[in-house]
């Protein structure tokens, strides 16, 4: 993956509002199909008269586990013009439920038989790679495009030049986390001073809209929570798998005097969130959609039981974000490349962050606890049975918060610039632990826990 000179990704980037059950199979495809129908739209008249047909191939584990992931609906739903954040989950759940209808893609009707689930290896840079083109009654290309769904939800297209270094001017540069603590250190200035004056420069919003986001966000997330504590019955799929959140946040409201209701809480919290995005409701990319019950289940807790007010909240908010834009730009956020440790990894890393800071420690310590997430999170694979965002997906929502938990509890004990292992050192040994891992323990459903689905 390209690495810029520094960090120029909005928060608003990395938590992105969208429907379940994956990233960088759902949000990532839907969002590529809809920059190919921008594109159609914008070929000469007598080009457009001639198009009849889109073929979307699939590479990598979007083919593997694309259908599992609801894949096949996001691409029409891109194609017919949808976008995440204001997709109804109810109709995207409806598409292609009659394999005979046909969809309307402008002047164009697109079916079901045009998506292809094809299990066979292709040239390409990125695990997760989409070939869409639109041809003629016989079969000839008018259009082709190519594009790599690389996790959270972010899409590249081939030949799109890339952002060039310092082409976005940002007040406060950094790649790695010994620069960003560089900065904190010579302008005195606080973590979410220096992000937000950075988040300016990249939107050109004003603070009071940026905090205007970040709280809908939070509620974007909690939202999530609240609707999984109540709903009950069985997620979509043949594995045929019951909601538990319900019951663990009973149990919990029953065991309010004991010393486990804290963490049966917690764990009620991550796998209601998490159920929500296996249900294909909406959710928060935090940093994937895989993994959006860690930060939610976290940020809920901190709301509810230890009172923190919007402020504090947000400003954990943005130490999360730091957390995630190293790992997103020095490895990787996407289970196809990372196996699970970049995306439950990753989400325990940012939530450690998110705890630490909005209880007023160091970015030493804020560090330390990042560093501590990723660390125990090592080599994780990425093995869903069925290709379902389920099992063992939903637990992994819960035990990686628990361990963010852990992570600033050991982060805040004793003195935390006695971290042996830096936070920019853990990332490296993640990348380098991503690319020597078998592909089959990469999202593609071929080994580990994913063989037990005759089990199930």
């Amino acid at each position: 993956m390209a690495t810029f000179s520094f960090i120029t990704t909005s928060i608003f980037d990395l938590f992105k509002i969208g429907p379940g059950p994956s990233s960088s199979h759902t949000i990532g495809p839907m969002k590529a199909t809809f920059d190919f129908r921008q594109r159609i739209a914008q070929l000469p008249t007598e080009v457009l008269a001639r198009a009849t047909e889109v073929h979307v191939h699939l590479y990598g584990s979007l083919s593997a586990t694309g259908k599992g992931h609801g894949t096949d609906r996001a691409v029409v739903a891109g194609l017919l013009g949808w976008q995440p954040e204001t997709t109804d989950p109810d109709e995207l759940t409806a598409l292609l439920k009659d394999p005979t209808q046909t969809y309307a893609v402008g002047l164009l009707n697109v079916g079901p038989q045009h998506i292809h689930f094809e299990r066979k290896k292709y040239d390409s840079p990125f695990a997760n790679t989409m070939v869409l083109r639109l041809t003629d009654v016989v079969g000839e290309t008018l259009l082709k495009e190519e594009y790599y769904s690389i996790g959270g939800g972010f899409i590249i297209r081939k030949g799109e030049p890339e952002a060039k270094p310092g082409s976005v001017s940002v007040p406060y540069p950094y790649q790695t986390m010994k620069e960003l603590k560089a900065h904190l250190t010579v302008h005195k200035l606080t973590l979410e001073t220096l992000m937000l004056a950075n988040e300016r420069a990249i939107t050109g919003l004003p603070d009071k809209e940026i905090n205007r986001r970040i709280d809908a966000i939070l509620d974007t997330m909690h939202r999530a929570v609240r609707r999984g504590l109540r709903q009950k019955g069985v997620l979509p799929g043949n594995i045929r798998l019951r909601r538990k959140a319900p019951i663990l946040f009973q149990q919990a409201k029953g065991l309010a005097q004991t010393s486990d209701s804290f963490l049966i809480f917690l764990n009620a919290y991550c796998l209601a969130a998490s159920e929500e995005n296996a249900a294909g409701g909406i959710v928060v990319t935090a940093p994937t959609s895989g993994a959006s019950g860690v930060i939610p289940g976290l940020t809920y807790l901190a709301k509810h039981h230890f009172h923190y007010d919007r402020a504090t909240l947000r400003r954990g908010m943005w130490a999360a974000a730091a957390v995630g834009f190293l790992v997103k730009h020095n490895a990787s956020i996407s289970g196809a490349e990372m196996g699970c440790m970049g995306e439950i990894g990753t989400a325990s890393a940012m939530g450690g962050a998110f705890l630490t800071e909005c209880a007023g420690k160091s970015i030493e310590a804020v560090e330390a606890a990042a560093e501590i997430g990723i660390e125990h999170h090592l080599g994780m694979t990425c093995d869903p049975i069925g290709g379902y965002v389920q099992i063992p997906c939903i637990e992994r929502n819960a035990m990686g918060a628990v361990k963010a938990y852990n992570a600033f509890l050991l982060a805040t004990a004793g003195t935390p610039s006695n971290q042996k292992i830096s936070l920019d050192s853990v990332i490296k040994v993640m990348k380098a632990t991503g690319r020597d891992m078998s592909t089959k323990y990469k999202e593609t459903s071929e080994a580990g826990l994913a063989l037990s689905a005759t089990e199930c």
